[in-house]
């Protein structure tokens, strides 16, 4: 028998409780509209280096990277740049990438003391337990900034600098009412973290809430999943053996009568993303198992490297050298990074990292002694002092800094592929700026060459940003998702002793009623198709009542039963507007959610009136 529904307040449910088996119903709400914007520019925000490519929609086989970056680093790609910005001290936006590192480093010590300066802050929204729109970032020197302005500033950076580059290609200005953006985040992230990059977005101009639709939300692994399917011979490393390259081509052709089935494992700077997809008849994906992965991208090689200094320097000192010499801490981190890149499980010479005069000079003014000494007091085989003034780890010292997160990627991707969704998996693509590390592709090959054909192309760190532009330009290419967490409302049903605890037990209108029923709307790895919806329909509580928010609910589980369980969040509100109240308490509004997108959306009708009802979802409002 359906569930009899009590008055939710304000509004009044008039659905019983999703099943969890049961298929969303379709409706053309989740179906796109075709834009009439002729560019698609993607910006790749990346922890540790960030870019933007673009393509004409003439001319879509034709994306084009920026190359013209000035500054680089030793062994890295010149076509991004460091994710840093800084500031002057009363917050005023002053630089971004090699400018912004480059202007802090020449900055008197005294003033670099006063400025802001920020570099990976791309993590705080994945760690970060409660998003919401005041959170701030700490910059190098202490001091706090308002995170969405950071991130603002960044993405107008990016905006700016690609809007001049389209015009001075072409033969009339470049608007932005020209573009559709694109912004990666990594699949992993929570709706929180995606609407809070929308917002940063609208504030860097690039769209508007009265525009959604210029601006896609990208998922990494996704965009870098629909780039390998459209890869030729020319784009793969050199390790590929002839066969593999005639397999891939065939398995991924448009004429290939079979589903191929194949892993993207999607290695960043603060993240690993991990997708798996079948590709379906017309080069359509359809995701097998939920994105998944965790918090271990190169930072956590350097993380490692600075356990390191404080295990022979001291975790007091080092943290007092990032506090009182910032631009003495970003040089040695900058030199650290050039070598990390240059570990090759190869080789057998060991590799000189340059310790900054400052430093060394504070090191021996606090603490009385010199680097040398602390290094031979350390004792270790592996770690040396040069006479160059160079920390000198042997390759075993350096490769060491590599386990922790290498570990993790391989026994994630090893559960993954034991799962049965993942049966008959035949290729791995390694992607992402880490993928570019010899040491890890050494590890991946390692673990897995013998169960699937490993597949790392070239450009690794570009592949995002280029599948990024081709989703963009073919946004209903992913045809069916799975949804990351079990989602619903909370409902009052009629109360029944036999199943119904005593304190979930309320009166209303003479009926008793059980409170805090979670009525789930999808449930954890269920697909869904794009284009799909779950619908629910409410009627005002009181008749005059002109709008009302509805708490969202979330769990990891498959299943919950109250709103008030312990693996139940509240993670964000429904937000329904009905100003026309003639038709009194007797006024129904239908609700239909898609999940089948990389953003939750909403859409409302007024049934009495026909007319549509303003709806959104706010998840950083909890």
């Amino acid at each position: 028998m359906a569930a009899k529904h009590a008055p939710l307040s304000p509004l009044a449910s008039e659905s019983g409780p999703a099943s969890p088996a049961s298929p969303l119903s379709a409706s053309s709400a989740g179906k796109r509209s075709t834009s009439s914007r002729f560019v698609v520019a993607a910006i790749d925000f990346g922890t540790t280096y960030s870019g933007y490519a673009f393509s004409f929609t003439r001319d879509p086989d034709s994306i084009h990277v920026m190359r013209r970056w000035e500054g680089g680093d030793p062994g890295v790609n010149n076509q991004k740049l460091p994710t840093s910005v800084l500031m002057d001290p009363s917050g005023k936006f002053l630089s971004f990438g090699y400018s912004a590192r480059d202007d802090y480093h020449d900055l008197d010590p005294a003033d670099a003391k006063k400025y802001l300066y920020f570099e990976k802050f791309k993590m705080s929204l994945h760690s970060s337990e409660e998003l919401h729109k005041g959170v701030e970032l700490t910059a190098a020197n202490g001091k706090k900034v308002l995170a969405l302005r950071v991130f603002a500033c960044a993405l107008h950076f990016f905006k700016e600098h690609c809007l001049q580059e389209l015009s001075d290609q072409s033969s009339t200005t470049i608007l932005n009412s020209d573009i559709r953006w694109v912004i990666t985040v990594p699949a992993i992230w929570k709706q929180p973290a995606k609407q809070f990059m929308r917002q940063a977005a609208y504030e860097a101009g690039l769209a508007s809430p009265q525009q959604p639709d210029q601006l896609l939300i990208a998922l990494e692994p996704e965009a870098a999943s629909i780039y390998c399917q459209k890869l030729k011979q020319r784009e793969l490393v050199q390790e590929e053996a002839s066969e593999d390259v005639a397999s891939l081509a065939a398995d991924f052709s448009k004429e290939s009568a079979n589903p191929t089935r194949y892993i993207v494992v999607d290695c960043g700077g603060g993240t690993v993303d991990v997708t798996v997809h079948e590709m379906e008849k017309g080069e359509r994906l359809k995701e097998l198992h939920k994105a998944s992965g965790g918090a271990w991208g190169s930072i956590g090689v350097d993380r490692e490297f600075e356990n390191l200094l404080s295990s022979i320097f001291s975790d007091e000192f080092i943290e007092n050298f990032k506090m009182s010499k910032p631009a003495g801490w970003v040089d040695m981190m900058i030199a650290f990074e050039a070598k990390k890149r240059t570990a090759n499980p190869k080789k057998t010479s060991p590799l000189n990292i340059s310790l900054p005069f400052a430093f060394i000079e504070h090191y021996s003014r606090i603490k009385g002694q010199s680097v040398e000494y602390a290094i031979k007091k350390f004792a270790s085989k592996d770690i040396k002092w040069s006479s160059q003034g160079m920390l000198r780890l042997a390759p075993a010292a350096m490769q060491q800094l590599f386990v922790p997160v290498v570990t993790d990627i391989v026994q994630h991707v090893q559960g993954l592929l034991d799962k049965e969704d993942c049966v008959g998996v035949k290729y791995l693509f390694l992607v992402g700026g880490f993928a570019e590390s010899l040491v890890l592709q050494a590890e991946i090959r390692s673990a897995f060459s013998e169960r699937v054909r490993v597949i790392i192309p070239q450009d690794t760190s570009l592949a995002i940003l280029r599948g990024a532009v081709l989703f963009g330009l073919n946004p209903t290419v992913v045809r069916v998702r799975r949804s990351a967490l079990t989602y619903g409302v909370g409902v009052l049903n009629e109360y029944d002793p036999a199943v119904h605890p005593s304190n979930k037990l309320v009166e209303k209108g003479g009926l008793q009623w059980c409170t805090d029923v979670f009525d789930t709307f999808v449930t954890v790895d269920q697909p869904v198709a794009l284009g799909d919806v779950v619908t629910r329909s409410y009627t005002p509580a009181k008749a005059d009542q002109v709008s009302t928010v509805i708490s969202i609910f979330s769990c990891e589980g498959r299943a919950a039963q109250f709103t008030t369980d312990r693996s139940v969040r509240r993670c964000g509100e429904l937000h329904l507007e009905m100003p026309d109240t003639t038709g009194g308490q007797q006024r129904e509004l239908q609700t239909s959610m898609m999940f089948g997108d990389t953003e939750i959306k909403v859409m409302a009708v007024d049934l009495t009136s026909g007319k549509k009802a303003h709806a959104t979802i706010d998840f950083l409002n909890k």
